[in-house]
């Protein structure tokens, strides 16, 4: 397997960085929450994820959303889920990326999100077995995680 890096480069100074590979969480879920946070002050970043997790605040899906329901309140745009399963897997991503900037000396209080992006992973492939000696695939698709927080 190839080694994978960061798509942008940055000053190691300044800036903590955490990766997650082989996540199995959904693309699309993954792309949505991490154009929601990318640019938000970390602290904040923690709450909007803990927020979905409990399902009291919705990811607006802007780019997929067909046949996606409305959310109630005022967001600016109608489509939204709450994509769980994907949120508690960035939140861990964000936090071991806090824990890297703790151990660096940076300032955790005054962190943001300069970088956050996925990748398309591996694919788990699978078979479950049907009738008459048949098989029906049964994929699995996984995600990478990269994020780079920076000291403003």
């Amino acid at each position: 397997m190839g080694k994978i890096g960061y798509k942008i480069k940055v000053d190691d100074e300044k800036t903590a960085k955490a990766m997650g590979r082989n996540i199995p969480i959904s693309r699309k879920h993954a792309r949505e929450i991490c154009r929601e946070i990318n640019g938000m002050p970390l602290d904040k970043a923690i709450k909007f994820l803990e927020d979905v997790i409990a399902m009291k605040r919705p990811v607006l899906f802007r780019r997929h959303c067909k046949k996606v329901g409305h959310r109630k309140g005022k967001l600016g745009w109608p489509a939204g889920r709450y994509p769980v399963k994907a949120a508690k897997a960035i939140l861990k991503i964000l936090l071991n990326a806090k824990s890297n900037a703790e151990y660096k000396g940076l300032n955790t209080d005054r962190l943001r999100i300069k970088h956050i992006s996925t990748n398309k992973g591996i694919t788990l492939k699978r078979y479950m077995p049907r009738a008459f000696g048949r098989a029906t695939p049964k994929n699995q698709e996984t995600v990478h995680v990269q994020v780079i927080l920076e000291e403003y």
